[in-house]
């Protein structure tokens, strides 16, 4: 089966961290760019970071550059985000991406608060 499944996610105060893990399923996820992305509510989703097939290139958003960290373990077929200083405006469900025929997953809510 074709898909992506996204887990980690959780409630965190405003400094903490969290990773985010996505598993990958019925592709040849080493051969993908993947990506992270995040939607907060009543905004649309954006691109968060990516990386490439092999993890020795990644991109990252301004507003978490520094902050937030892309890898993969293509033997596992997972990709995973960790985030540390997070902050209230990190709140979003986040997604990862992979090849474009592969359905967005159900995502990983993360909400920052105090």
């Amino acid at each position: 089966q074709v898909q992506l499944v996204e887990s980690g996610g959780g409630l965190v105060q405003p400094g903490g961290s969290l990773r985010l893990s996505c598993k990958a399923s019925g592709f040849t996820f080493s051969t993908y760019v993947m990506g992270w992305y995040r939607q907060a509510p009543g905004k649309e989703r954006e691109l968060v970071a990516t990386i490439s097939s092999r993890g020795s290139s990644t991109n990252y958003a301004d507003s978490v550059n520094g902050r937030f960290t892309i890898s993969r373990d293509n033997a596992k077929n997972t990709v995973y985000l960790q985030m540390n200083s997070l902050k209230p405006e990190d709140t979003a469900v986040y997604y990862c991406r992979g090849p474009s025929y592969v359905s967005w997953g159900q995502g990983t809510q993360v909400s920052v608060s105090s």
